[in-house]
């Protein structure tokens, strides 16, 4: 659900809007935050046969700051930080799926 569709959905139901439960759109986020978003999804993934997803790519960062036009080094740190932080959930995301896939397939 969407900020726009949450609000929508407040207003048709006449109930008073709980912030705390309002999804965050983009315009909410610094535009670090933003920029470090587009980054991760502009980056390629690392995907093995046995283990799965082991990460993003990081290889041509210094190409893609200059893309992003990420000059600053405290930007860069900052942005980097997010990347990796971001990428730590979904190869934990992903190792949790691979090995519910594993534990089903095996008791079969």
């Amino acid at each position: 659900m969407t900020k726009d569709q949450y609000l929508r959905m407040v207003e048709q139901t006449g109930e008073e809007i709980d912030w705390d439960r309002c999804p965050p759109d983009e315009e909410d986020f610094p535009e670090s935050v933003v920029t470090a978003l587009n980054i991760y999804h502009s980056l390629g993934n690392k995907i093995y046969g046995e283990v799965g997803y082991t990460g993003k790519d990081f290889t041509n960062m210094d190409l893609v700051f200059y893309i992003y036009k990420v000059t600053d080094y405290i930007q860069k740190a900052w942005i980097f930080d997010l990347l990796l932080f971001i990428d730590s959930i979904s190869i934990e995301e992903n190792q949790k799926r691979l090995k519910a896939e594993y534990d089903r397939i095996k008791k079969k």
